[in-house]
């Protein structure tokens, strides 16, 4: 069993750098090792500090009045445990907001039975679990929430979370496809500048209550989207939308893994039947140091890229790897539909590299399971089940939260004061380089007993 000792201290070696020097002005990172277009995003930079005192849904010192909150703030945790949003999304509406999941006492915060939707401006979000789930609902009955999505939002970064059990897509960046008249205005008008960051995206539900019915999807990028950055992320068990990059959308893809995809990994596609009336604007892929691996339900000879609809996608990738579930080589590059959409391959990257720190794909699968996901100093039960089977090639995807554990038990608060003076205010970075103690114990009754050998550890 690997013991949290481990996660611990790889992780503080590779994700934790100094802070550097606060300088009020835009050219701060956000936080260190924030990279993208949205690397300076303010977020609630030099605003109130809101302290969620509360595990409860809403009212006083709940988190859903902080964020509703409006003006620049900075939204910090003096309670750790579960909060219950009984299928209702959380909207963020205000823009200049931080949320430092990093400040909550163990074990943290998960919210289930919802998602959240940012549809403004200067975000940063960091170190929150956010568990979807069907519910009990009855199979395409219309419950459709995203872990996670931005819509029509800039400047936003997601930085170290956990999205599961979606019944859309567990973390995506959307909005409006045609905005204005000309492709600088549709562009400016939907999600653009979003940074996806040591995120964990798994375990999309996929026969549940979404009414188109299948709907395990990883990562969708709307048509027009641009500036959107997926660096060091682990997708797992997601039929299809490791990411699906829509038509005229513009990604860069770095360093991350992509477990047990079903039918497709990253995909692009411009369908026609969405762009009637409109010129087709070509897509843009950079992929580098990317790792697929197959598992239980990927398609034999499943592509690494597959292009679909009528438009075009230049793609530049360099030291990606693809394999099937023995290690043995699959295609970059498939098809579906039998369109006239081509495959344009840049001799270039066509999003700058500066900034990122790029392993050599043979590296990637060891260094981001040891530090994606909200806590990975302090995992919980669910997080070291999917990363655990990710590692081993096990797992699969799923109906129903039920089939793998359900939602995690909702306990009695755990309770520590945010002290200021620990912190940096400008980053949330704490001063002494570590992230707090975690106080409350690993929630382990949350996996099946056929997970658990007789020691407590997962076998």
């Amino acid at each position: 069993m690997l013991k949290k000792t481990w996660f611990a201290a790889l992780f503080l070696a590779l994700a934790l750098p100094a802070s550097p020097a606060f300088a009020a002005d835009t050219a701060q990172l956000a936080f260190p090792g924030a990279v993208g277009p949205a690397a300076h995003t303010v977020g609630g930079r030099g605003g109130q500090i809101l302290r969620v005192t509360t595990l409860s849904p809403d009212g006083p010192g709940s988190l859903k009045a902080a964020i509703e909150t409006p003006g620049p703030r900075i939204i910090v945790f003096e309670v750790g445990g579960v909060i219950d949003m009984g299928r209702k999304t959380i909207e963020i509406k205000h823009p200049f907001l931080t949320i430092a999941g990093q400040t909550a006492p163990g074990p943290g915060i998960t919210l289930i039975r919802t998602g959240i939707d940012v549809k403004t401006h200067d975000v940063v979000m960091r170190h929150l679990r956010v568990y979807t789930g069907v519910d009990g609902q009855p199979k395409r009955s219309g419950w459709e929430a995203d872990a996670f999505s931005t819509v029509a939002a800039h400047n936003v970064i997601v930085d170290h979370c956990t999205f599961l059990w979606a019944l859309d897509e567990n973390m995506s960046a959307s909005g409006p496809r045609f905005t204005g008249k000309t492709v600088a205005e549709w562009r400016e008008g939907t999600s653009r500048n979003v940074t996806f960051s040591n995120n964990l995206a798994a375990e999309g539900l996929a026969d549940a209550s979404h009414p188109k019915g299948e709907h395990s999807k990883g990562s969708l990028i709307h048509d027009n989207a641009t500036g959107i950055v997926f660096y060091r992320n682990v997708w797992a068990h997601n039929v299809e939308r490791n990411p699906l990059i829509k038509g005229g959308a513009q990604a860069l893809m770095i360093n991350n893994l992509i477990y047990n995809p079903q039918h497709r990994a990253v995909h692009y596609n411009l369908m026609n039947l969405e762009w009637v009336g409109h010129a087709y604007v070509t897509g843009q892929i950079t992929a580098v140091g990317n790792a697929m691996r197959g598992g239980n339900d990927t398609d034999s000879d499943l592509p690494f890229l597959m292009l679909g609809g009528d438009g075009d996608l230049e793609y530049y990738g360099k030291d990606n790897l693809f394999v099937d579930r023995h290690g043995q080589p699959l295609p970059e590059f498939g098809r579906y539909g039998e369109t006239r959409a081509q495959l344009i391959r840049a001799k270039a990257p066509l999003a700058p590299l500066a900034g990122y720190n790029i392993l050599p794909v043979r590296d990637v699968e060891t260094s981001v399971l040891a530090t994606a996901g909200a806590r990975p100093w302090a995992r919980d039960a669910e997080e070291i089940r999917v990363l655990f089977f990710v590692a081993e090639g096990r797992g699969d995807v799923i109906d129903d939260e039920k089939e793998v554990s359900g939602y995690p038990k909702s306990g009695p608060p755990v309770r520590a004061p945010f002290a200021e003076a620990d912190w940096d205010l400008a980053t949330m970075e704490p001063r002494s380089g570590l992230y707090p103690a975690q106080t409350a114990p690993m929630p382990q009754e949350h996996l099946s007993a056929r997970d658990l050998d007789s020691r407590g550890g997962v076998k």
